[in-house]
């Protein structure tokens, strides 16, 4: 198992960025698929056409996302994302606990050319 943590920087407030993250409708126009998201804790969810899927564990609005992501694997796999205002927008911390190791270049390649990469180019054709 392998962690993983990373900071990106979006150039929107952070109350923005929380709901492209947790808004259904929001997240499909930046992933370009129906998302299913709810920001009520012990909900599931499901991005990108089911291709990311796991459970809500804690939302702290504007400022925190939590998600266990469901990999086949007796640890569970956890997501947080913390938001802070940065002079350029909002500074993201990254943090993804427990990633299966066949499964880590993947996903890392996954957060930075996907993930957060579509929500960069989201918000420069704002």
């Amino acid at each position: 198992m392998k962690d993983y943590k990373k900071y990106y920087i979006l150039p929107a407030p952070p109350e923005e960025v929380y709901l492209a993250l947790t808004n259904p409708a929001t997240i499909q126009l930046w992933t370009g698929e129906k998302a299913e998201m709810s920001t009520e804790p012990g909900s599931e969810f499901s991005l990108w056409d089911e291709s990311i899927v796991g459970r809500n564990l804690e939302f702290e609005a504007g400022k925190k996302i939590v998600q266990q992501w469901y990999f086949d694997q007796e640890q569970p796999s956890i997501v947080t994302i913390k938001l802070h205002p940065h002079k350029n927008g909002t500074s993201v911390e990254l943090k993804h606990t427990n990633i299966p190791d066949e499964e880590y270049e993947d996903i890392v390649e996954g957060w930075n050319q996907a993930y957060f990469a579509s929500l960069e180019e989201f918000y420069e054709e704002e």
